[in-house]
């Protein structure tokens, strides 16, 4: 274990901003920008750990907000691209025409991003990061257990109020408070901990399907076909992702139930 295992962390995810930050810019892997966004999440929970460093969690959400419509942009795309079983070539042909101005909107979202990256905010961002010191190394004791309790609460009475049938949008809400759960929890390293980061991994993929379904929908119902083609391929896309949605609400409660005996087992 490091002297200081906040730090470590931390310049764990400065290494991962500066290289998939490479990444994005050569805009060969969609992966580089959701990674970037990743280690934005856990350069935050480190420093939320911490205490304080107001300024620099917020410099931290403008960037993490700068990423975001490429990133929202690469999933719609290739969620669409990816479910095209069943269309003919004429289908295909007008299926790409229905996505034409996502694409447009794809390109001027990532020159925003590549002007983000090379601009000096975020040079000042990553100089920030590297010489930053969180307190609450080995010496302190930073009690991690009491850091995963306030998260595991949070989302705990989040899915006590909602029930079993919430909302689109509260949906949205607890795939939010697991993540920050799993973001502390990931700083733990016992054998419960990393049990509760996967059970906490998987309620969130299970809630980002759900939601991702939700904005599909949404924006293939903001798109106007021009022609009787597209508009039956936008129909046959909304009712894929409707599927994929009840799928989601069907099995979403036994996930979080896993994640809530994880936590408990860790707070024993």
């Amino acid at each position: 274990m490091p002297a200081d295992p906040l730090r470590a962390r931390l310049d764990e995810q400065l290494h991962e901003l500066r290289v998939h930050a490479e990444v994005a810019l050569a805009d060969t892997d969609p992966e580089g920008v959701h990674q970037l966004r990743v280690a934005v999440r856990r350069a935050r929970a480190v420093l939320k750990t911490s205490g304080g460093f107001d300024g620099l969690r917020a410099e931290l959400r403008w960037f993490f907000g700068r990423l975001g419509p490429l990133r929202d942009l690469d999933v719609l795309l290739m969620r669409f691209r990816g479910d095209t079983s069943g269309f003919s070539a004429s289908e295909l042909a007008a299926f790409e025409r229905l996505l034409g101005g996502l694409t447009a909107d794809r390109d001027k979202a990532l020159a925003r991003v590549t002007k983000t990256l090379r601009g000096k905010r975020y040079a000042r961002l990553l100089d920030e990061l590297a010489v930053v010191t969180p307190a609450g190394d080995g010496e302190t004791g930073l009690d991690l257990v009491a850091e995963i309790a306030k998260p595991h609460d949070r989302l705990r009475a989040e899915v006590a109020r909602t029930g079993r049938d919430p909302a689109d949008e509260e949906l949205h809400d607890l795939r939010i408070l697991g993540k920050k759960l799993r973001y502390v929890a990931e700083m733990a390293t016992s054998g419960q901990a990393r049990a509760l980061v996967k059970a906490t991994k998987r309620f969130q993929d299970m809630l980002g399907e759900f939601q991702d379904a939700c904005v599909a929908e949404g924006r293939v119902r903001a798109l106007v076909p021009a022609d009787l083609d597209e508009a039956f391929v936008a129909g046959r896309l909304v009712q894929r992702e409707r599927v994929k949605q009840q799928a989601m609400r069907a099995t979403w409660y036994d996930s979080w139930l896993e994640v809530d005996r994880r936590a408990r087992a860790l707070r024993q």
